[in-house]
């Protein structure tokens, strides 16, 4: 009994990593194109997340998790556009203090729109309940979940692996003086990279509303964690926040099942442990000079 408990719990930590992943890989993905850090990514799955409850109630779950994540995209044009393209060249301060500024902004524009009360979302009535596998009981809604962050993983790591795209993507993380050198021209790659980013995390908002808590201050919380995790897989490495998010989840949900009360406090320690051995994180490579 104890080992098929254990195996539910890494289950469950399996889809609150899935969870991390969809908002820091667009973190992390929008730092190594365009050196910003993103202090509003947290706000985009937010917004991401009082969409979708808003538009569920008017045409239901299915569409509302499409929709939300494209409108969501939209806006990431917008905010690249007039916001983060400004700051590309310039010091990495100036950048931290507008987004920060910009995720205070939504979160407001949050409280003012949807009121400051948390907000209620149910599960589809389909994916309730939960499936019984041999010993093992599983959630269905999780386990769609789990699907559903598969799938956008596999499509994301075939868009910048097997695509002209991806390939200038990934040339200009790595040499962006050789790609500019070629005469490609790495602005509407970065607004993709953006629209890619936020949508992301407006998907993580969408689907795990209804097992969460809607509120104006999603954001900021969820962005804390969403470094750590991108701090641990190592600054620009595309498994490595992979690998660090899904650690994050089952160690998170394992403690939190044992020992309550250490689940924050776990990510931390993770985090501490991972930097003492390998202070690049995970997978990350070595970083010569900031511009």
């Amino acid at each position: 009994m104890q080992f098929e408990f254990l195996a539910e719990q890494v289950v469950n930590g399996l889809v609150l990593g899935g969870y991390y992943l969809l908002i820091a890989l667009g973190l992390s993905l929008i730092f190594s194109v365009g050196g910003v850090v993103n202090l509003a990514h947290g706000a985009f799955y937010a917004l991401g997340a009082y969409i979708a409850v808003t538009l569920t109630q008017s045409l239901g779950f299915g569409a509302a998790v499409v929709i939300s994540p494209v409108v969501v995209a939209l806006l990431g044009i917008l905010f690249e556009r007039f916001i983060l393209r400004r700051f590309y060249t310039a010091d990495p301060i100036l950048s931290l203090l507008v987004t920060f500024g910009l995720a205070m902004i939504t979160e407001q524009a949050i409280r003012i729109i949807w009121g400051p009360a948390p907000l209620s979302a149910e599960i589809p009535q389909s994916f309730r309940g939960s499936i019984i596998v041999g010993d093992f009981l599983f959630s269905r809604y999780r386990l769609l979940i789990l699907a559903v962050v598969a799938v956008v993983l596999l499509a994301v790591w075939l868009l910048l692996q097997k695509t002209s795209f991806g390939r200038v993507v990934r040339a200009g993380i790595q040499r962006p003086d050789m790609v500019a050198a070629l005469g490609i021209r790495l602005q509407p790659y970065m607004t993709a990279i953006v629209m890619l980013g936020v949508g992301m995390a407006a998907l993580g908002g969408a689907f795990f509303a209804p097992i969460t808590i809607v509120h104006p201050a999603m954001g900021a919380e969820i962005i804390t964690v969403a470094f750590v995790v991108v701090v641990i897989g190592g600054l620009g490495s595309f498994w490595g926040v992979v690998l660090a998010a899904l650690l994050v989840g089952v160690v998170r949900g394992i403690t939190i099942h044992f020992v309550p009360a250490a689940g924050e406090a776990s990510i931390y320690i993770l985090m501490f442990a991972v930097l003492l051995v390998r202070p690049r994180g995970l997978l990350g490579e070595r970083i010569e000079k900031f511009e």
